[in-house]
């Protein structure tokens, strides 16, 4: 009897239940990367392409070979004003003191000022004057002001990251929820602890989204600083590259600042991941 029974067929083995999703998001997610290799590859391409069939006069408008040649001879030989590696870190040096005085500055008055009627009244046209005031303007001034040096460039930098960082810290307390305010002085928290615990947590996620946005002026404010009036910098790079007709030069300091952006960019998203892992994901992509 024993012979005629036939081995049980092999039960099937079960997926995981995330698999299905997993896998839709690792295929959306290769073709996305190879959607910007091919944006990258015909737009570099084809630049080079009609550089070197004198469509594209290189002479004006550069070409993608040279402009990495120039690189590799900055990094060899260094530049006018001295190794590329210091022109890098100087501009790095006044763009990361811009950033944080100006976010330290835009995240006070901002909560300040969304938190007290009377100083928003006070204090609102003013910020709105200055905020229309076009920073080139004040550039030239701090320039003036403040000579060739680290200060001038600082400032420009705290300037453009302030109003950023300021209007979202303001809206962001604004749209704190009225009733949550109101519960925890009814169990007894003081102004200043609402602003601490209720507040600050509540317009942390806009704080958080202006420095994104933030960093970017700062390098901007530097940049532009040092192609007003400096002794070194990427933004001097970029001067003395345009003073000679170089436009390999300017675009290679260009690729430069972005490099140094995009490093910028990855670092502050890595710290928001980590700081705001409550939060839940956006949807988006295939998982719509």
């Amino acid at each position: 009897m024993s012979e005629n029974l036939q081995a049980a067929p092999p039960r099937p083995e079960t997926s995981s239940p995330t698999a299905g999703p997993e896998r839709r998001r690792s295929r959306y997610g290769a073709a996305v990367w190879t959607g910007r290799l091919v944006v990258l590859v015909v737009a570099i391409g084809g630049w080079e392409l009609f550089a070197r069939l004198q469509i594209v006069d290189p002479f004006f408008y550069g070409q993608p070979s040279q402009v990495v040649d120039q690189i590799v001879t900055w990094v060899q030989s260094g530049t006018a004003q001295g190794s590329l590696w210091a022109q890098i870190g100087v501009t790095m040096e006044e763009t990361v003191l811009g950033w944080v005085i100006g976010v330290v500055f835009g995240v006070v008055f901002g909560v300040a000022l969304g938190r007290i009627r009377f100083l928003s009244d006070v204090l609102g046209p003013y910020i709105k004057i200055m905020n229309s005031i076009p920073r080139i303007v004040l550039g030239s001034i701090f320039i003036v002001a403040f000579g060739l040096g680290l200060g001038s460039k600082v400032l420009l930098a705290v300037v453009l990251v302030f109003f950023a960082v300021f209007f979202n810290a303001f809206q962001g307390t604004r749209e704190v929820d009225r009733n949550l305010m109101a519960n925890a002085r009814i169990l007894g928290a003081s102004r200043w602890r609402v602003t601490r615990d209720v507040v600050l947590p509540s317009a942390f996620t806009w704080i958080i989204a202006s420095l994104h946005v933030s960093f970017g002026f700062a390098l901007i404010g530097a940049i532009v600083g040092e192609f007003l009036g400096a002794q070194q910098g990427l933004g001097l790079l970029i001067r003395t590259a345009q003073g000679t007709f170089n436009a390999n030069g300017v675009l290679a300091a260009m690729v430069i600042v972005a490099v140094v952006a995009l490093i910028a960019e990855g670092l502050i998203t890595a710290v928001e991941k980590k700081v705001l892992r409550w939060r839940p994901p956006a949807l988006s992509g295939p998982d719509l």
